[in-house]
C-alpha cells in the first residue's frame, strides 16, 4: 500500500511539474524568446559542461558501487576449477574499467573540446589508416588473449574421461520444483531412466531391470559428496528446463528434458571448513543482525520470528522454471571421505526402498482380507464347546 501511495505522490508531483512549465511559457509572452532551434555559443558551453559532470557522475558512482557491494560478491570458491574461474572473472572486471575509465574519458573530453562554436567548421578527412589499425588491433589481440584463456580453461573444466579418471558419478534429477539425487553405488555406474518407468518410490524413472541399477541409492532434502573426490554430476530434467547451479562451487549446467548434460568438480572446503571461514563467519553474523532486527517488527506484529542463518552449501535452479522457481533448491553437504562413506553406507538402496514399500502396501491389503475377529471371543467360544460336550 505504501509502494501504490508513493507511485501516486510521484504521478501527481510530475503532472504539477508539467503545469508549472506551462505556466511559465504563457509569462514568456510579448517577450523576446529564441525559438529557432538553432544551438549558440551558450548553449554549447553548456551542454560541454554538463558532458564533464556526467562524466564525474559515472566515476563516482563507479567508485561508490565498488566501495559498497563488492562484498556482495562472491569470493573463496569451494572447488578446485573455481579459482581459475575467479581468476580469469577478474581479469575481464579489470580490463573493463580500465576501458571504460580511458574511453568515457576521452568522449566525453572530446564532445567539451570540440563542442560547437560559431563560425567553426569541422576537419573532414575520409578515412585514416593508422588510427583504424590501432582501434582495430587492439581490441583484436586483448579479445583473442581473453578468449584462448577461456578455451582453456573450459576445456580443462569440462573435459572428462571416465575411464580412466577416478570419479564418482551422480544423478542430479530436477523437475518443478524440486531436486532429487542417485549414487551410482559401489559400481559406479548409474542405472538406465526413462520417464515412463516413474511408479510410486521410483521418482526418477529407474529402470529396476537394469542390473547397474541394483545398487542405485537415491536421496531428496539433502545430498552429500567428499572432498577431495572428483564428483562427476549427470543431469536430467522430468518436464522443463532447469540449470542446476552451485554458486560456491562455480559450478552451472542446463537440465534439458530429453537428455543428458553434465559437469564435473573436486570440492575443496568441506561444510564446516566454509562456515569456520572469517569472511563467511562475518557474512553470517551480518545476515544474523539483520535478522534480529527484522524479528523485532514481527514481534510487534505478532508474527513469529526467523531462524537464525546458518550456511549451507546449496543446488540452486538458476532457470525460471515456474512459479516456485525460487523455491527449487536442494542442501548440499561437503565432507570428509570418512564422514561421506559413512552417510552414504547409511542409505537403502532404491531396490531395497521399493521393496519396502511392496510390503508396506501388501500389509494392510492382507490385513482389510482377514476375518475379523474379536481377540477376547476365543475364550468364550472354547468354554461354551467344552459345555456342550460334557
Amino acid at each position: 500500500m505504501t509502494s501504490l501511495l508513493v507511485i501516486i505522490v510521484l504521478a501527481l508531483l510530475s503532472v504539477a511539474i508539467w503545469q508549472l512549465t506551462k505556466i511559465f511559457d504563457l509569462t514568456q509572452v510579448g517577450s523576446h524568446v529564441d525559438n529557432s532551434q538553432v544551438a549558440n555559443d551558450k548553449d554549447n558551453n553548456v551542454q560541454g559542461y554538463i558532458m564533464f559532470a556526467f562524466l564525474a557522475f559515472i566515476y563516482i558512482f563507479t567508485i561508490y558501487g565498488l566501495f559498497t557491494w563488492s562484498h556482495l560478491v562472491l569470493d573463496n570458491p569451494a572447488s578446485e576449477h573455481g579459482v581459475t574461474v575467479d581468476r580469469l572473472m577478474n581479469i575481464t572486471w579489470v580490463l573493463i574499467f580500465t576501458v571504460q575509465a580511458i574511453t568515457q574519458a576521452l568522449l566525453y573530453y572530446f564532445a567539451f573540446k570540440y563542442r560547437g562554436a560559431k563560425d567553426q567548421k569541422a576537419l573532414y578527412f575520409s578515412d585514416s589508416n593508422k588510427l583504424e589499425t590501432i582501434w582495430s588491433i587492439i581490441p583484436a589481440v586483448t579479445l583473442a588473449v581473453l578468449i584462448l584463456y577461456g578455451l582453456y580453461a573450459w576445456t580443462n573444466i569440462m573435459f572428462v574421461d571416465e575411464k580412466t579418471e577416478d570419479v564418482m558419478i551422480i544423478e542430479l534429477y530436477g523437475k518443478q520444483f524440486a531436486w532429487e539425487a542417485r549414487y551410482a553405488g559401489k559400481d559406479n555406474v548409474l542405472g538406465k531412466a526413462n520417464v515412463r518407468y516413474i511408479e510410486g518410490v521410483n521418482t526418477l524413472g529407474v529402470d529396476m531391470s537394469d542390473p547397474y541399477a541394483q545398487d542405485d541409492k537415491t536421496v531428496t532434502g539433502e545430498f552429500h559428496i567428499p572432498k577431495g573426490k572428483k564428483v562427476l554430476f549427470k543431469i536430467r530434467s522430468q518436464d522443463v528446463l532447469h540449470s542446476a547451479y552451485m554458486p560456491h562451487f562455480r559450478a552451472q549446467m542446463n537440465a534439458v528434458p530429453g537428455m543428458v548434460t553434465q559437469f564435473a568438480f573436486i570440492p575443496t572446503l568441506t561444510t564446516a571448513e566454509m562456515r569456520s571461514n572469517p569472511d563467511m563467519v562475518a557474512k553470517v553474523e551480518h545476515i544474523n543482525q539483520l535478522r534480529s532486527k527484522k524479528n523485532a517488527e514481527l514481534a510487534a506484529q505478532g508474527k513469529p520470528a526467523l531462524d537464525p542463518y546458518t550456511f549451507d552449501y546449496l543446488l540452486l535452479c538458476n532457470k525460471i522454471c515456474g512459479a516456485s522457481h525460487y523455491n527449487m533448491q536442494m542442501k548440499l553437504v561437503v565432507d570428509t571421505p570418512e564422514e561421506f562413506k559413512a552417510w552414504l553406507e547409511g542409505k537403502p538402496t532404491l531396490t531395497e526402498v521399493i521393496k519396502t514399500a511392496a510390503a508396506t502396501k501388501e500389509a494392510p491389503a492382507a490385513s482389510a482380507t482377514a476375518p475379523a475377529v474379536a481377540p477376547e471371543e476365543a475364550p468364550v467360544k472354547e468354554a461354551d464347546s467344552t459345555a456342550v460336550g460334557s
